[in-house]
């Protein structure tokens, strides 16, 4: 039994440490912070200036295609990395496969750019 307490004891210090390190960071905020608002830090801030509308109001729609083309895109060049790790080892083959997927992503964003899904007017 002796083994075991000496095997895990390292991995309860870790969480031991872990809680106090957390609980402190909870804690002196609530502590150490200024607590006497002004009527402006107390007032609605929403990018800039008062909330004018409801919440529900619709958004153009821009908005959302420039965040998921945004994500699109990082996530094609995200594939980029572990291709140039294995770069030496992959070959010929590697190489002309990633070229055709680096083709088919140039063509996707030409598509978006001619069609003005970048145009923020």
């Amino acid at each position: 039994m002796t083994v075991l307490i000496n095997d895990y004891l390292p991995v309860v210090i870790f969480i031991g440490v872990a809680a106090v390190i957390g609980l402190a960071l909870l804690i002196s905020p609530f502590l150490l912070a200024y607590q006497k608002p002004d009527p402006e830090k107390l007032s609605a801030y929403e990018c800039g200036f008062n909330a004018f509308d409801d919440a529900r109001m619709k958004f153009d729609v821009r908005f959302y295609l420039v965040a998921i083309l945004f994500i699109i895109f990082d996530l094609e060049v995200a594939f980029l990395f572990p291709w140039a790790i294995v770069f030496g080892e992959l070959g010929s083959f590697g190489f002309w496969s990633m070229m055709v997927f680096l083709g088919v992503l140039t063509i996707g964003f030409i598509y978006e750019w001619k069609k003005g899904a970048l145009e923020w007017d």
